[in-house]
């Protein structure tokens, strides 16, 4: 099976209100566009159910969080509106975050890259492990954070983001992160952050529903125009993937 047609999104509610979302990925956990479209789709869905109180998002596997995107897809795209329909998948996974009604609780097990970064800083509270480092690969492959950087901007300020996005090489640790915001805590194994995520969904179980909704509201005022803003750049992504600059650049990081 070819790896765009790989990969699982899934969701399960317990009875006190705290639904889970999964994706996961055979290669790192990496974003194809089913996957990207299907993870949109179940947080809009999963946010509008009446007996929800709360979303955990997570990935599979004990490792990597996510990849990113999908290198086999990027080296596919031969036209500008494939390009801007494949990065419009991870622009409509932030913007279903940002307008779910619910707030959002982010597990980050292990190392995040490119989108895996916009989407870990997407989510209203991100805990996460000590191997959580964080790197914005796109300027490395030819393109650039431009999808996923107004949440990381949002989320770490424009200081943090612009060095993420220019030393697109290096990773940069978990505690880095956590200082720069993007992580709120940070813990030693999973089975601790795991804990400390059930405790933090529990109590919000139990908050008032309307309060968490209106507050939603607050954290993401100002970003109303995201809806198309991200779309705009997504459509930039989309046309610099086609350069033969870029379609090197990623031929060659897959062979590493």
């Amino acid at each position: 099976m070819s790896a765009v047609n790989q990969g699982h999104v899934k969701q399960d509610i317990s009875e006190n209100g705290i639904a889970t979302i999964e994706f996961g990925h055979p290669l790192s956990n990496s974003l194809p566009g089913k996957i990207l479209d299907r993870l949109a789709r179940a947080i809009t869905a999963v946010g509008a159910q009446n007996d929800v109180q709360v979303i955990i998002l997570k990935s599979a596997g004990e490792r990597a969080f996510c990849g990113g995107a999908s290198f086999d897809e990027l080296i596919a795209i031969n036209d500008e509106k494939t390009g801007l329909e494949f990065f419009s998948g991870f622009a409509n996974v932030i913007n279903a975050i940002r307008k779910c009604p619910k707030l959002v609780i982010g597990r980050v097990q292990g190392k995040a890259v490119g989108g895996g970064v916009g989407i870990a800083s997407a989510v209203d509270y991100c805990f996460a492990t000590k191997f959580s480092a964080v790197k914005l690969s796109e300027l490395a492959v030819g393109i650039g954070p431009y999808v996923v950087g107004p949440a990381v901007q949002r989320k770490v300020g424009l200081s943090a983001f612009s060095q993420m996005t220019i030393n697109a090489t290096e990773f940069q640790t978990a505690e880095w992160a956590r200082e720069k915001g993007l992580y709120m805590d940070i813990y030693d194994t999973a089975e601790e952050m795991d804990a400390g995520i059930d405790a933090l969904a529990q109590k919000l179980a139990g908050s008032n529903p309307e309060s968490m909704r209106k507050l939603k509201k607050v954290f993401w005022e100002g970003t109303e125009t995201w809806d198309n803003l991200l779309k705009v750049r997504a459509a930039i992504s989309g046309e610099l993937v086609l350069s033969d600059f870029t379609k090197n650049a990623i031929n060659a990081f897959k062979k590493k």
